[in-house]
C-alpha cells in the first residue's frame, strides 16, 4: 500500500488508505523527480479513458523524454483522456508557470507540498505518478482494493514500461553526439 504525504507538509506522511475516498479535484504529474517510466505508467492506466473527472496535468522533466512520449504515442493517450501538457521543466511544482484552481485539492507527484506552492488555498496530497494516474480516473484516492486492481496493468508489463531512455541506443542522439568537438 502506498504511503502519500498529506496536506500541506511532505513530512506528514500516512497510508493512503486513511485518506481513501478523499476527493480529488486535479492532478500533476510531473516535477524532476519522475522519469520517463512514470508517464508511461500514467499513460498505460489511463489507456482507453475519455472522461476524466479531474483537471490532468502533465510536465516531464525535460525536453528528450517529451520527445520520446511523443514518438512512443503517450502524448496521444494522455491528451485524449483530458490531460493538459506542459512545457518539460517545473511547471506546477515550482507554480511558476501556471496554478490549480483556488481551494482545489490535488494530488501531485512534486516534490513539496507546502502552503500556495501549487495554488491559492490548495491542499496537496503527494503520491507516486502511478498513485496520481489512479487519482486521476476515479477523481478520489483510492481504497487499496482500487489501487491493486489498477496496478496489476502496471505490474504485468512493467519491464517495457519502466525501461530507461539509454541514449546510447537511440539513433538521433548518436548522430548529434558524432558532430560533437570536444
Amino acid at each position: 500500500e502506498p504511503i502519500i504525504a498529506c496536506p500541506n507538509d511532505p513530512d506528514d506522511v500516512c497510508f493512503m488508505s486513511e485518506k481513501s475516498g478523499t476527493k480529488i479535484d486535479e492532478v500533476f504529474i510531473g516535477s524532476c523527480m519522475t522519469n520517463i517510466g512514470h508517464f508511461r505508467a500514467a499513460s498505460k492506466l489511463l489507456e482507453g479513458k475519455s472522461d476524466i473527472p479531474v483537471r490532468l496535468w502533465i510536465a516531464p522533466p525535460t525536453k528528450m523524454d517529451a520527445h520520446q512520449l511523443s514518438d512512443e504515442g503517450h502524448y496521444g493517450v494522455l491528451g485524449r483522456a483530458g490531460a493538459r501538457m506542459e512545457m518539460p521543466g517545473c511547471s506546477l511544482c515550482m507554480g511558476n508557470q501556471a496554478q490549480v484552481h483556488e481551494g482545489a485539492t490535488v494530488m501531485s507527484t512534486s516534490t513539496r507540498n507546502f502552503p500556495n506552492r501549487l495554488g491559492k488555498n490548495t491542499n496537496v496530497f503527494l503520491g507516486s505518478a502511478e498513485l496520481a494516474a489512479i487519482c486521476s480516473k476515479l477523481g478520489k484516492i483510492p481504497t487499496v482494493e482500487e489501487y491493486r486492481a489498477n496496478i496489476g496493468i502496471i505490474n504485468e508489463n512493467g519491464d517495457q514500461i519502466y525501461r530507461y531512455m539509454n541514449f546510447n541506443e537511440i539513433a538521433e542522439y548518436n548522430e548529434v553526439a558524432e558532430k560533437v568537438n570536444v
